[in-house]
């Protein structure tokens, strides 16, 4: 069971569409006591500024609870800016926390041709791409929507290119996994990321 995370500030339709789409089981949770005990995989996705994002997850009881599961272990997925989320805060609007599971700041893109950035950009892995794109391993097109971004930082595993700045597009650690861009939006090869970032939590 994936749990999508209805905090206001998410896209939730097409999320549901694309999880059905590789077999995935999904439930909407407004607030943490509908979370079914069932829960493999809390999804956190996310389109706005983050700073009033941050705090419906605060006056929703979210924000508490997802710290809590993930010093737990347990496994979280951000998209767009529930990526940002994950991180430790934000320069958007002003300072904001974030929930600190990836270290870094969200800061405004510079040096890139226009704002915000919008449409299809390449993602290269670092090291060997874990999925093979139609038989090779190579970089491969996602839909972006956003004016920021979070650093290459040591949890970056995907960078993408905008102008002459370079961002982290894929973080990841064991039990968390963030997509800068929108899966759910990105076609055929948007589905097979959301199915391996799915399967590589629930190991």
């Amino acid at each position: 069971m994936i749990t999508i995370i209805d905090y206001g500030a998410g896209n939730i339709g097409n999320l549901i569409r694309a999880l059905g789409a590789i077999g995935k089981n999904t439930f909407v949770a407004q607030k943490p006591s509908d979370l079914p005990d069932k829960t493999k995989v809390l999804l956190l996705p996310g389109v706005g500024a983050f700073g009033p994002a941050s705090e419906m997850l605060q006056k929703s009881g979210w924000f508490d609870f997802i710290k809590n599961w993930e010093e737990q272990k347990k496994p979280v997925l951000g998209i767009c800016l529930g990526m940002q989320l994950l991180c430790e805060n934000s320069l958007e609007g002003g300072y904001s926390q974030g929930l600190g599971l990836f270290e870094g700041t969200i800061k405004k893109l510079t040096d890139v041709p226009k704002l915000p950035h919008i449409g299809w950009n390449s993602v290269k892995w670092i090291g060997p791409s874990p999925i093979p794109w139609g038989g090779k391993y190579e970089e491969a097109y996602f839909y972006f929507v956003h004016s920021y971004a979070l650093e290459v930082s040591r949890y970056t595993t995907g960078v993408t290119s905008y102008g002459r700045t370079s961002f982290s597009a894929i973080v990841q650690k064991k039990n968390a996994i963030g997509f800068q861009f929108h899966p759910e939006r990105s076609g055929i090869r948007g589905l097979m990321l959301l199915d391996w970032a799915i399967q590589k939590l629930e190991e």
